[in-house]
């Protein structure tokens, strides 16, 4: 799994299935997360034009097939289960090399198929956090493995 970590953000650009302008849904944070650290990152909310946050507005794409560059782009997904195979399916047909599963938004199939999918796909048990790998948990660390330069960020 720390090879698939190093790979996903060893990624250009990243984009946050399921983020959300309500602050207390994870997917607020970890967008949230992704513009503390100074890196690109591109919301996807099909029923949102823009999230907010206190210093930048970020405008939404509908979907994995509506961002500017898929296949340079890694992917966090934080949606209910119900919805995440269809993310990761059109994922694959776009071309996105790498995948992150927050805790709660898949199952083991799903899971499995990301495993099977793409060529990182981070998920599941482990990490340093008791829920499994998580951005929020595990990102820092997994930046410093990767040697990637990051710059802290106002909210």
């Amino acid at each position: 799994m720390e090879t698939a970590v190093k790979l996903f953000f060893s990624s250009p650009k990243f984009a946050v299935a399921g983020a959300s302008q309500n602050t207390s849904k994870f997917g607020y944070r970890v967008l949230a997360w992704y513009h503390t650290h100074g890196l690109p990152v591109t919301p996807i909310n099909p029923t949102s034009s823009e999230i907010s946050l206190p210093s930048q507005a970020y405008g939404t794409v509908a979907s994995p097939s509506a961002l500017e560059n898929p296949s340079q782009t890694a992917l966090s997904v934080i949606t209910p289960p119900t919805v995440t195979r269809k993310i990761l399916e059109e994922a694959k047909r776009v071309g996105i090399q790498a995948v992150w599963l927050q805790p709660g938004s898949f199952d083991e199939e799903d899971l499995e198929y990301a495993k099977a999918n793409f060529e990182a796909a981070v998920g599941g048990p482990g990490g340093r956090g008791g829920e499994g790998w998580c951005v929020l948990v595990d990102g820092e660390s997994a930046l410093e493995a990767v040697k990637r330069d990051w710059k802290s960020h106002k909210l």
